[in-house]
This record gives structure tokens, sequence and C-alpha cells, in this order.
């Protein structure tokens, strides 16, 4: 069986390195500093998984036409794997708007700041078991 791709959208400090974990789980981490790089990789290959992190534009130029720092990555991406199980992690303070933006695209978890790799592997295991 093929390994999985997981894109790893690292873009703060607060974003935990579970590299270990995705090795041991059998899933090629495809590490990205930004969405900029993010959407350029998706014209090489396709992530099966992504992680990444959810932070609100609260009245920056997010604000009006996007709701985060995902949505023009999760648009690009529709256009090559409309089945990619999307994982955020979102600051306490910002968790509560995380559904504007389930709203526009389907996401398989949520998690909440400090994310340990318990929570983490059990969202990979479901997702990996169904596939």
């Amino acid at each position: 069986m093929p390994e999985k791709n997981l894109f790893s959208i690292v873009e703060s400090p607060l974003h935990p390195d579970f590299s270990a974990l995705y090795r041991r789980l059998g899933l090629r981490e495809v590490r990205l500093g930004s969405m900029r790089k993010a959407i350029s990789a998706l014209k090489s290959r396709t992530p099966e998984i992504v992680v990444a992190e959810f932070m609100y534009g609260y009245g920056n130029n997010y604000a009006g036409v996007n709701v985060s720092n995902l949505d023009v990555f999760l648009y690009s991406l529709q256009k090559y794997s409309r089945d990619s199980a999307i994982i955020v992690m979102a600051d306490k303070q910002e968790v509560q708007y995380v559904d504007k933006l389930q709203a526009l695209f389907p996401l398989h978890a949520v998690l909440q700041h400090p994310v340990t790799e318990q929570d983490m592997e059990a969202c990979l295991q479901d997702r990996i078991t169904i596939d």
C-alpha cells in the first residue's frame, strides 16, 4: 500500500512537530512553511490529509473576502482533491470562528491548542482506517 501524502502547513511556532507520528503511521509528510508554498506544492502532489493552523481574519486583509488564512489554499485544494481530510488546529480564542470556515469547507477535525500527539493520532487513525 503506497504512503499517503500529508501536508503539514507550519505558519507559527504553535504548530507542533508530529513528524515522528506521521512516519510511524506510514504517512509521507510534506512540510510547508507558508500557504503560498502549499498552493504551489499542489501542482506536483495531492495530499490525502492536510494539517494546518486556523488564523481568523480580524479586520486584516482576510476580512470580508476570506474568513481565515486557509481559504485560498482550500479553494485551490478543491481543484485537485475534494476528498482530502482537513485537520485544523486553533488557539482557544479562535476556535469560536472555525464554524465560519466549516460553513465553506468540510473539515475532518478541529483541535484546540495545545494539541497532543494522542489528539492528532486519534484524528489520523480514523482517516487512515477509512481509506
